[in-house]
């Protein structure tokens, strides 16, 4: 049996099955033996995968199977089989989606708020995904068995434009374009508030909420990101909307950057007031992907698309509209 050692934990992906050795210091004497290994294996594989490996006896401790919430003494020996990563099969499925632009290599769609993305352990069916793989016959395993063809993405609530590579020439051609940062993106927001300056650069960076995992949050040790916006538009002191140009791709960024300055986008629930922007017609976050600019990955020529702003959010800008006229005319004698 080949067994692979280490000690100072494990930092690239391991292959599933192999066989890992692991000494425990003695510092590190009355830490559970779950939390123990998901400190130390790749953050791909969860505390339940680890647990559920544990109570199927792939892990020995001194020789000796045990629980899950064993303390460990110090100087132990650790002898665990990586656990095997679940793969949820991805099915096509006859979704309708709004396409802008499409070819042999890329697809363009404007996405709807409330689709998500890509498929997630917990749900398998309904997203992006799905519905391209109904289009294109030859797009399975692109990018990995859970995102085929995705090298960007949107939040669930957040509406517009995006690019899906079809074959894996253009995948690397457009993931390679979003890492060098030479993707241009334009969003529309609508954000509380006044936003006092016409013009302005957030630059903070951005990591995992060190709390609330599905938070992001504004630390100095996260990555860097930075946000270009300029006021379109104020609503009084009601609401603002904004353009954003995103110099980076961090999760939740432009979100995260408006509440920064004080001025969450509407109907964001996550980040700002959520439910009680819902008095302005704000049921979901209002944040569209208006534009985006990137090189083709076939010809080499610049390519731009612009998604129309849906229904729901021009609703709220009439609204806001409507609100600033009546505290117009309450101000007048």
């Amino acid at each position: 049996m080949n067994l692979q050692n280490t000690s100072e934990g494990v930092s690239q992906i391991l292959e599933e099955g192999k066989m890992l050795k692991l000494k425990v210091s003695r510092g590190e004497k009355g830490i559970r033996l779950d939390l123990f290994l998901s400190r130390k294996l790749p953050k791909s594989i969860s505390r339940n995968m680890i647990q559920k490996a544990i109570k199927e006896g792939k892990v020995k401790v001194n020789g000796s199977v045990v629980k899950p919430s064993y303390r460990l003494k110090g100087g132990e020996e650790i002898i665990l089989e990586v656990p095997t990563k679940e793969k949820p099969e991805i099915l096509p499925e006859n979704i309708p989606l709004d396409v802008i632009y499409e070819d042999k290599d890329i697809i363009v769609i404007n996405k709807e708020a409330g689709m998500i993305v890509h498929p997630l352990p917990s749900k398998t069916s309904g997203t992006i995904v799905n519905a391209i793989l109904a289009l294109c016959d030859d797009l399975q395993g692109i990018g990995g068995v859970l995102r085929p063809g995705i090298v960007h993405r949107l939040d669930k609530e957040t509406s517009g434009v995006m690019v899906i590579a079809k074959n894996d020439f253009s995948h690397n051609f457009l993931s390679l374009q979003f890492k060098n940062r030479e993707v241009k993106k334009r969003y529309l927001a609508i954000v509380g508030g006044c936003v006092n300056k016409d013009y302005g650069v957030i630059d903070s960076p951005i990591g995992r909420h060190p709390q609330i995992r599905i938070k992001m949050a504004l630390l100095d040790w996260g990555k860097s990101a930075v946000t270009e916006f300029r006021v379109l538009r104020r609503f009084g002191k009601i609401a603002t909307l904004v353009e954003a140009k995103p110099k980076t791709g961090r999760t939740h960024q432009i979100r995260l950057h408006m509440k920064s300055i004080g001025n969450p986008i509407l109907g964001d629930k996550l980040y700002g007031k959520g439910v009680k922007d819902t008095i302005f017609g704000a049921n979901r976050q209002m944040l569209h992907a208006l534009s985006i600019e990137f090189k083709h990955p076939r010809t080499g020529k610049y390519m731009r698309f612009n998604a129309p702003l849906p229904d729901d959010f021009k609703k709220v800008l009439l609204n806001l509209a409507e609100l600033e006229k009546k505290e117009g005319d309450g101000d007048e004698t």
